[in-house]
């Protein structure tokens, strides 16, 4: 019998709801700009006019790669490998790095593929729960207890989808040294790495010699249309292994998408503090928003990243709440059970709201009305 993958439940609901829905408020990634906007920032038109159409190298174009590296502060061109968007670095990564008689663990709520590819391959894993009542913090002793001598991989993402979590730094150290001591590999989805609101963490990559860290342009960058991502790691037989795996999905990327984003990676800097100007901007419509309605719900601003993942209150359920937002209001929101666990608990009246598109207004309004009728 043929091994299928389960439905990607939060991407199946999209598909259902995305581009039918009048107010999509569920969005992980910031405002995105249009080519012209971007080429604005640095780019050179003529050069991108002069593209040929052909195949780029598997490991990325030497600008793109060039271009990622300096956003860390150990790692090298050579320490990266580009691939379609994280999602496809995250499919190979978990398949080589924990497998049949190996163990995992992950954090939940979190990023479904993650868990799924791995508990398909044939890992074992666990879950360690980001506790709603402590801030959705990271538990370093839960890790530490749930360790075992076959644990090959612990993934984390932070800040964390869809919860906006982040560890502070004694925590964020403590897991790279713990992750060191045990012999198990860290890998760290960084894809919202640049929307904290304080100074970011280190990167995995630039504090362990073995850990990988996912980027991508997608979610802080708001480029998803480009479907560029990367992993730095500074063990090369790692990537070298993983460079293998790609040729059996994307072979490499497009072309003109690693231009732009080698345009988009020059203007870093003014590009995320947009997207942080537009996440701050949201924050206070939100902020009023649940203010109003603080009896069906319970509001806890994020640590980073363009969404969160507040509690309704209602006695119909968030699932209920969630339905009759997008079918009556025209506005998605994504309920609790889209990031349901099969290793561990994530709290049923829970949704989660996106913070990083412009002018929520007319959705926060639509479901303003929905909810005084």
């Amino acid at each position: 019998m043929r091994s299928r993958l389960p439905d990607f439940r939060l991407e199946t609901y999209f598909s259902r709801w995305e581009f039918v829905a009048r107010y999509n408020l569920a969005g992980s990634d910031a405002e995105t700009l249009t080519i012209g906007e971007l080429l604005e920032l640095g780019g050179d038109r003529d050069a991108f006019d002069a593209l040929r159409l052909g195949y780029v190298e598997t490991w990325g174009t030497p600008e793109l790669r060039e271009a990622i590296a300096a956003t860390y502060e150990r790692c090298t061109p050579d320490d990266v490998l580009v691939f379609a968007g994280a999602e496809e670095a995250i499919y190979w990564s978990v398949q080589l790095l924990a497998g049949p008689g190996d163990h995992a663990i992950v954090v939940v709520p979190g990023y479904q593929s993650t868990e799924t590819v791995l508990l398909e391959g044939g890992a074992d894993v666990t879950a360690v729960p980001l506790d709603p009542a402590d801030g959705w913090r990271l538990d370093l002793d839960a890790v530490r207890a749930a360790l075992r001598p076959t644990t090959t991989l612990v993934a984390v993402n932070f800040p964390n989808n869809p919860t906006g979590a982040l560890p502070d730094r004694a925590t964020w150290q403590g897991l790279v040294e713990l992750c060191a001591e045990a012999g198990a590999r860290l890998l760290s989805d960084e894809v919202y790495r640049g929307l904290e609101f304080d100074a970011p963490l280190p990167q995995a990559a630039d504090l362990s010699d073995t850990a990988l860290s996912v980027g991508v342009m997608s979610k802080a960058y708001g480029l998803p249309g480009l479907r560029v991502g990367w992993i730095a790691c500074r063990d090369h037989a790692v990537l070298e292994a993983l460079e293998r795996h790609k040729h059996y999905t994307s072979i490499c990327n497009a072309g003109p998408s690693e231009h732009l984003a080698t345009v988009a990676l020059h203007a870093r800097e003014r590009i995320l503090a947009r997207n942080r100007g537009i996440v701050s901007a949201n924050l206070l419509l939100v902020d009023a928003f649940f203010a109003k309605h603080g009896d069906l719900f319970e509001w806890r601003r994020p640590d980073g990243g363009c969404m969160a993942f507040p509690r309704y209150r209602g006695a119909d359920g968030v699932e209920a709440w969630c339905r009759r937002a997008v079918e009556a209001a025209g506005v998605i929101l994504l309920p609790a059970s889209l990031y349901e666990s099969r290793t561990g608990p994530v709290p049923a009246d829970r949704f989660r709201i996106g913070l990083g598109r412009r002018d929520p207004a007319p959705a926060l309004q639509a479901l303003d009305a929905l909810l005084t009728v």
